[in-house]
């Protein structure tokens, strides 16, 4: 029932006995269907009705509506303040005239407030229109705070309810006393759902909003999957089996990565189910999604090789401080651990939250010894060593010339064949080579016409802003117009053949991680309006 058909009718005729009773009883229907307290109701009501006094004997009056709860009775009030000498009557009375009004008057003094009682009154069709938006507007926020209130704790939890309506794409989903929303982006791609379909959904967000749905569902999200292997795995609802991560390329392909608490258990196995039964269950509701169960192990290089199946890994580095995992396998497998378009890394990538390169064996070779023979030849060239030198050096670890800068001399003097003599001038080179290199930098910075705020960016080295700055990416807009993959590279199959795609940013070592991070940050400088 609402409160449009009725209400017009009604707040007219508010002199007549049966009808005040009536509003009582639709008072009560009305909050018994919105699930909201009648009291808010009535309080609505006399909200309604006293705005449309106003619109009657003048917007200047305070006016108070009071309905008699038991019967129905209205009163109508205008407060007033008393005033030793009145100069609006609209709010204001004289003492005399406040003690004329009731007996509990007489006792009042000059600045109390008195209520001088109105006579009732036929509302028009404007008063009427007017007492019947207020309450209707009350009562639509009181309906929206109680969906808030009901809906606040369901967030992260699976939701079932049936398909209202489809809306630009956007689906309208009934869930009993509330709606909820799936946007066009938080559905199973090619999904065909139509208006009365049964539907589950992970709820996103519950949140309030002024106006639209206020519960934000989603069937693409990696946590609905989760959510799903939890109501299907009794382990996994009875905590013996842990999700550690997962990751979806919704309606193609997911990766779910599952511990034991226990070591007899098989946590693969027990999410598999017998001949299939539970994961199945879980991608016909993903609408055929495949999905790849992965073992946890503490050692990284394990989870990788698994969650790159099909692949058949030859050797794993993990570089834990960069998060970084080099995967080393043969041609035959290239194809098969990057996937179509990349897919299978990317998901092994989201999984393991390390950025993850492939590597043959060939380019794995080829890779360290270019490194080995960059690292050397920095050194000769801006140190003024000889060879032999610079490659015991980069053979003891040192990459750059910072790290031999902040290298104490007596580490350095430890390495066999070198002296503390020779350590000391070594560490004096590298001092003043990275003090001319930095304000070669900062010119560079300056003569490329970078704009302020990219060059304030926290996490931007000045070497990082001179590259950025000779790609044309002068402005924080253009930084935060880029995707991950821009700044640190990545690999593609082109016509079966894989190929590398160099990130702007890849000679420092970025993450993928870190490269989100300083995109986000330039994104929320850059669109926080």
């Amino acid at each position: 029932m609402g409160l449009g058909p009725f209400f017009f009718g009604k707040i007219k005729m508010l002199n007549r006995r049966a009808d005040k009773l009536e509003l009582l009883r639709i008072a009560e229907a009305v909050a018994l269907e919105k699930s909201i307290d009648k009291e808010l109701i009535i309080n609505s009501m006399e909200t309604g009705i006293a705005k449309a006094a106003r619109s009657k004997f003048g917007s200047e009056n305070d006016i108070v509506v009071n309905i008699n709860r038991d019967n129905g009775d209205i009163e109508i009030y205008r407060k007033l303040t008393i005033s030793e000498n009145p100069e609006n009557p609209n709010i204001q009375i004289s003492l005399e005239q406040a003690a004329t009004l009731n007996e509990e008057n007489k006792e009042k003094k000059v600045g109390d407030e008195v209520l001088q009682e109105l006579p009732s009154f036929d509302f028009g069709r404007i008063a009427a229109q007017t007492a019947k938006q207020v309450i209707s507007f009350n009562v639509r926020e009181a309906e929206r705070d109680r969906q808030y209130n009901d809906f606040i704790d369901k967030k992260d939890t699976i939701l079932s309810g049936i398909v209202k309506r489809l809306e630009f794409g956007n689906v309208i989903v009934d869930l009993g006393k509330a709606e909820g929303i799936i946007q066009k982006n938080e559905m199973i791609p090619r999904e065909n759902i139509k208006a009365g379909d049964r539907v589950k959904a992970f709820c996103l967000d519950v949140r309030r909003e002024q106006r639209g749905q206020q519960i934000f569902l989603s069937r693409a999200h990696p946590k609905f999957m989760e959510k799903l292997f939890t109501l299907e795995v009794p382990e996994i609802y009875d905590g013996l089996i842990e999700i550690i991560s997962s990751a979806r390329d919704p309606g193609s392909r997911a990766k779910i990565c599952v511990k034991a608490k226990d070591n007899s258990l098989d946590p693969v196995g027990a999410c598999v189910g017998m001949r299939g039964s539970r994961v199945q269950a879980v991608v016909n509701e993903l609408q055929g999604e495949k999905i790849d169960i992965v073992n946890w192990s503490e050692d990284l290089a394990i989870v990788a090789a698994s969650a790159l199946s099909p692949a058949e890994i030859l050797r794993v580095n993990v570089d834990s401080n960069q998060k970084k995992i080099d995967v080393i396998l043969t041609d035959e497998n290239l194809s098969k651990a990057i996937g179509r378009r990349g897919q299978n890394v990317r998901l092994a990538t989201k999984l393991l939250n390390h950025e993850i390169n492939i590597l043959t064996d060939q380019e794995d070779s080829e890779r360290r010894q270019l490194e080995f023979k960059e690292k050397t030849d920095n050194f000769v060239k801006n140190l003024e060593l000889d060879e032999t030198l610079g490659q015991l050096l980069v053979a003891e670890g040192f990459s750059s010339i910072e790290d031999i800068k902040d290298c104490k001399i007596e580490n350095l003097a430890k390495i066999e064949g070198i002296e503390e003599e020779t350590a000391k001038e070594l560490i004096d080179r590298a001092n003043e080579f990275y003090q001319k290199d930095q304000e070669e930098i900062s010119n560079r910075i300056k003569n490329l016409g970078l704009d302020s705020n990219l060059i304030e960016l926290s996490g931007l080295t000045p070497g990082m802003l001179v590259t950025l700055g000779e790609q044309k990416i002068l402005t924080l807009t253009d930084f935060a117009d880029l995707a991950s993959d821009e700044l640190t590279g990545t690999f593609d199959i082109v016509n079966g053949e894989k190929v590398k795609i160099k990130g702007y940013l890849e000679d420092f070592a970025l993450t993928r991680q870190e490269a989100d991070n300083l995109i986000m940050s330039a994104r929320n400088i850059v669109y926080k309006d």
